[in-house]
């Protein structure tokens, strides 16, 4: 049976309880969620061929120091960056080193900031250059996941319609939905009660009540949905070395339906980025 819980009273830890929070804390989330969105307006245009992964990750946490934030992934469970940077057929978590970006690669920066206490948690895929069309393409659909995976959030929803509406676009592409992570409560902590799953059944898992905070984020590959960790405990990439992409917003149910905190504050919401001078 799932329990919900005022936010307010509820302990800061996760306890299986879904914590359902009032207008101040989405209005916390806003302001954290605009600055992750923020940062990720900032790799739009830092992200080009000859780019070093780990100085776009000092990039990142020099904007979050700056702007008086904490990037929540920087040692987190012995974690050393402050965001991940998956390449290709990375799936998630790929860790900002020495790789040097190159024309044709397709790259998913996921940044969480912590502003005052509140997570705000986001990415979005950036081209490298000219990439094929399989990988616009692949951008496209899973960019249209999440998008269809948000519209279906409102109350007296269950999780299993946002699954199903981004496993049913997926899957109609000819793409596959990655089974091994799925979305996550958060608020004022980095990952909460309920898991998102990203497949399912119209009116299966829980039920979306006004006050819930979570994560969207899809991650769909142009072959199979397997994937494997690689030896470092972090990087996932697809078994089969096919492309992977993936976008995610943190969310908050509404009476009428849902808040979306992590729109990019320039209009950069999928590539190609037109960037303004």
């Amino acid at each position: 049976m799932t329990t919900y819980v005022d936010a307010a009273e509820a302990p800061l830890s996760n306890t299986g309880a879904i914590k359902l929070y009032d207008a101040d804390a989405f209005e916390a989330m806003h302001k954290a969620g605009q600055l992750t969105a923020a940062a990720l307006d900032l790799m739009a245009q830092a992200v080009k061929p000859g780019v070093v992964t780990g100085d776009l990750d000092k990039t990142i946490f020099e904007f979050a120091m700056d702007n008086g934030a904490i990037p929540a992934t920087l040692n987190y469970r012995g974690y050393g960056a402050s965001s991940c940077i998956s390449i290709n057929h990375v799936v998630c978590h790929g860790i900002p080193g020495e790789r040097v970006l190159k024309e044709g690669d397709i790259a998913n920066i996921d940044i969480t900031l912590i502003v005052d206490g509140w997570y705000g948690d986001s990415s979005r895929m950036y081209p490298v250059g000219e990439i094929p069309r399989k990988a616009e393409r692949l951008i496209e659909v899973t960019h249209e996941c999440l998008m269809r995976g948000i519209a279906a959030v409102k109350p007296g929803a269950h999780t299993g319609d946002i699954g199903h509406a981004i496993q049913s676009h997926a899957e109609a592409e000819r793409c596959s939905v990655v089974r091994d992570f799925c979305g996550h409560g958060l608020g004022r902590l980095f990952h909460d009660t309920p898991n998102i799953l990203h497949y399912g059944r119209p009116g299966e898992g829980i039920e979306l009540k006004p006050g819930m905070l979570f994560t969207i984020e899809p991650m769909i590959n142009l072959g199979r949905p397997h994937v494997k960790i690689l030896s470092d405990g972090w990087t996932a990439v697809t078994r089969d070395r096919s492309l992977s992409a993936q976008f995610e917003h943190a969310v908050g149910v509404t009476e009428e339906g849902c808040e979306v905190f992590t729109y990019s504050p320039k209009g950069l919401h999928h590539p190609p980025y037109t960037i303004g001078s």
